[in-house]
């Protein structure tokens, strides 16, 4: 099905660009979430009349991704496990653990913006990368000492 996406979405495209998605795909999220409208000669005309207030509200997120990049620049991510004799974690930290970390600090992630490359199962400091919004994404570093 073709549409015309009125938000910018990672992996699939920015406001305005037509693109093709599974029928169910469109029906069952990107319409009723109002992130895309179908191709159709009365949806463009639609989409050029309310082009500036969608634009308006993309940069909005954008402000919004940038502040929480800031916000989490001024906190210390720092984790207190049990660890062997070796400095080997006794399971790891998870996604979900930075996620509640972050939380418990009034900073809101979501699950999908947040990239874990390597798993964190040592003592030492570790890389995370978060990625609020398509093109705005900062590397930070998380701490894990002995408990």
């Amino acid at each position: 099905m073709k549409v015309i996406l009125t938000t910018t979405i990672k992996k699939l495209g920015k406001i305005g660009d037509n693109v093709t998605v599974k029928d169910g795909y469109a029906r069952n999220y990107l319409f009723p979430n109002k992130m895309a409208l179908r191709n159709n000669k009365k949806n463009i005309e639609h989409y050029e009349n309310i082009k500036e207030e969608i634009k308006k509200k993309e940069n909005s997120k954008i402000d919004d991704a940038k502040n929480l990049i800031d916000k989490i620049k001024k906190i210390k991510i720092i984790f207190n496990r049990e660890s062997d004799e070796k400095d080997q974690l006794y399971g790891s930290i998870s996604k979900k653990e930075i996620l509640d970390f972050l939380l418990e600090k009034n900073i809101k992630v979501k699950s999908d913006d947040l990239l874990i490359k390597n798993q964190i199962k040592s003592l030492g400091e570790h890389r995370i990368e978060i990625n609020p919004y398509e093109n705005i994404s900062e590397i930070f570093t998380i701490t894990v000492n002995k408990n």
